[in-house]
């Protein structure tokens, strides 16, 4: 199993300089154009931002402080802002597909992920969760995110580092089996495990071995049948408290005058999210006084054949390798070009990042 483990640096923790202050050339910012559309770029001393709504020329912007309109020579207005973390989600680069804000919000609520936690998360993914369980464990607590296929880790390292401006001091990201790292750990030392993978019930035995007596397993999952089998084997190894599981739907509202109704579009399901919290060893859990049917209990059925399991079975896209091999060649350029700055910049001065400036994809 290999370990990827980041460095201390005596540079300002997890960029709260680049997220304060006038903006300045390397900062990555978010223009939006009259039709409402969303851009992502990065400031370049000279460069310019060209589209068939006008021309925003970069040195216009810099040195001004965050929050501005900007009034083209074509007469065009453009918003100009520093993205939020649920912005950069939906724009950074992808391999796999990315948990969305409002998943990774609730998570973060209704699993208490609390600062100085610590946290196991298995299923990487793009790292889109990962920020998320960083910015509320904070830099004096620990994740542990593992990741089986490390193309997948490859591309979630460098959209964490590029988030946080340098490596997050408080994760630690690893390439192997979730199993094989939970039952590494100490016994109960764990306060908080999160999987997004397909088959979590396969885990449940390290996860009740690394789990602290009350802490919280929650699950991400997408289809009804991985929920179900799911919920059966929690209740059966008896070291769980009955499961709870809901769905977050999302839907914005149309703002115009009197003209004030819900979007035609919304972001709907994406996933299911199951949580449990971890009995002492040796207590039973408490008796349910209402029992479903026998036939109501899954027995025996689609999710007895282990072999049925897959991600194709259950709909989930798989990217292809030659998408992989291009996101991964994009990302670490960008990566390169951060640590070439990190390296030639003076100790407690900020960064200045020197990089063409690249059109996000459109946000709605």
């Amino acid at each position: 199993m290999s370990i990827e483990s980041n460095t201390t640096s005596t540079r300002p923790l997890l960029g709260q300089d680049a997220r304060r202050g006038p903006l300045r050339e390397g900062d990555r910012v978010q223009i939006r154009d009259p039709k409402g559309r969303l851009h992502t770029i990065v400031l370049q001393t000279g460069g310019r931002f060209q589209t068939n709504r006008g021309t925003l020329l970069h040195d216009e912007v810099i040195g001004r402080p965050d929050g501005q309109v900007i009034l083209t020579p074509e007469g065009k207005q453009f918003q100009i802002l520093r993205p939020l973390l649920s912005d950069y989600v939906m724009s950074m680069p992808r391999g796999a597909a990315v948990v969305y804000p409002k998943d990774a919000g609730t998570i973060v609520q209704m699993g208490d992920i609390f600062p100085g936690a610590r946290v196991v998360e298995a299923g990487v993914g793009s790292g889109a969760l990962a920020m998320s369980l960083l910015s509320a464990v904070g830099e004096h607590g620990h994740l542990i995110s593992v990741e089986r296929r490390e193309e997948f880790a490859e591309i979630a390292r460098g959209n964490v580092d590029l988030w946080f401006g340098r490596p997050h001091p408080a994760w630690d990201l690893r390439v192997g089996d979730a199993a094989d790292v939970l039952m590494s750990l100490e016994a109960g030392s764990v306060d908080r495990v999160v999987l997004d993978m397909l088959a979590p019930w396969e885990n449940l035995e390290a996860v009740a071995h690394a789990l602290t007596p009350g802490g919280v397993l929650l699950c991400y999952i997408a289809t009804v049948t991985q929920m179900s089998r799911l919920v059966e084997d929690l209740r059966s190894t008896g070291d769980f408290t009955d499961p709870i599981a809901w769905e977050t739907l999302q839907r914005e509202w149309h703002l115009d005058g009197l003209a004030v109704r819900p979007e035609h579009r919304m972001v709907a399901h994406t996933g299911f999210l199951l949580t449990a919290r971890r009995l002492a060893p040796g207590v039973d859990p408490q008796e349910r006084d209402v029992r479903p049917a026998k036939s109501a209990e899954g027995l025996d059925g689609m999710w007895d054949n282990e072999d049925g399991w897959s991600d194709e079975a259950v709909g989930a896209r798989v990217p292809s390798d030659k998408k992989l091999r291009k996101v991964r060649r994009d990302l670490k350029a960008k990566v390169d070009v951060l640590v070439a700055v990190d390296e030639v910049t003076p100790e407690g001065t900020t960064p200045r990042v020197e990089t063409d400036a690249e059109e996000g994809r459109n946000n709605e």
